[in-house]
């Protein structure tokens, strides 16, 4: 299989975390938990992960494109802002491993990529690519006017015979209403050909209705391949023409779920580790339950390498 670039869309944080009364330093966001799980899974020369934002020209910038680089995430076509710092979030985790975020964003570079001088050149080499993948947080972050920009930059991809892969992870409090936010998912889903959807944020946004209905209606949005995350539970993959996949989920003792931060963006990275390079959907549903499985044991959003499964 010759060499396939995937580009990675959003937004990476300064990471607070405590427990108790300790408090480590980290990065995260859900695209770059993504990008990172799925370049930890694949071989470089398979499939190029890239990852596409903005950030300042700090320290705290400056470490993460090291680290990123470090795991074999490209940062080519990450911008780096005058007078533009990166977001920050704080977590608090409770006794069962369930948390509560804060954020600190309104000014962060990412909010501001596709409005720099250099946007438009990235935007056209991002029409070339293979994969695009984003997120709703993407989406939510950033003005009317550079979301437009940027579902068209979707649709240029697709046309070039790209593929376009989404993450529903809807977060109200970064949208102004829920009626904005149903409108601009169903533009997304509309140039959308992978959609990852957490079952809980699609009765969030949709109203509580029975999983057969999501799935009917996200394919009738135009989306071929959609997976149903719940959680400890089965994951649904749903292609259209085929039977419905019903897959388990792994199964942990109670005590060894330390942490669920990155749960969900990990399972899809498992699954598009596998899925984009040839592999069956069972199989890449397999992977990201087992990907999923292992991060939940780990404190923080990125695991230490040594810990991935084999």
């Amino acid at each position: 299989m010759s060499l396939q670039k995937i580009a990675v869309i959003g937004e990476c944080m300064i990471e607070l975390s405590q427990k108790g009364t300790e408090v480590n330093r980290g990065f995260g966001g859900d695209t770059l938990n993504t990008s990172v799980y799925i370049a930890r899974q694949v071989a470089p020369a398979a499939l190029s992960v890239h990852y596409v934002t903005a950030l300042g020209q700090d320290n705290f910038s400056q470490q993460m494109i090291d680290a990123w680089q470090a795991e074999y995430v490209k940062t080519d076509l990450t911008q780096r802002m005058e007078n533009r710092l990166p977001g920050l979030y704080y977590i608090e985790t409770d006794a069962s491993g369930e948390r509560t975020f804060y954020y600190w964003r309104n000014e962060a570079a990412a909010r501001y990529w596709l409005e720099s001088d250099q946007a438009d050149a990235i935007c056209a080499e991002l029409a070339g690519f293979d994969y695009l993948y984003l997120s709703g947080i993407s989406l939510a972050i950033l003005s009317p006017q550079s979301r437009e920009k940027l579902l068209n930059l979707l649709r240029d991809c697709r046309a070039n015979g790209g593929k376009v892969i989404f993450d529903n992870n809807y977060r109200p409090r970064l949208w102004a209403s829920r009626e904005e936010t149903q409108q601009v998912y169903q533009q997304m889903l509309s140039c959308t050909d992978i959609a990852f959807l957490t079952l809980d944020d699609e009765d969030a946004l949709w109203g509580e209705k029975p999983v057969e209905e999501v799935i009917a209606r996200t394919h009738a949005a135009g989306v071929r391949e959609v997976v149903i995350k719940r959680g400890a539970d089965s994951c649904l993959v749903a292609i259209q023409g085929e039977a419905v996949l019903d897959v388990p989920a792994v199964k942990l003792p109670k005590e060894k779920v330390i942490d669920t931060t990155a749960a969900g963006d990990s399972f899809s990275a498992g699954y598009l580790a596998v899925r984009l390079v040839g592999g069956s959907a069972e199989e890449a549903a397999k992977r990201g339950h087992l990907t999923a499985s292992t991060v939940i044991q780990y404190r923080g959003a990125i695991i230490p390498a040594s810990a991935m499964p084999a």
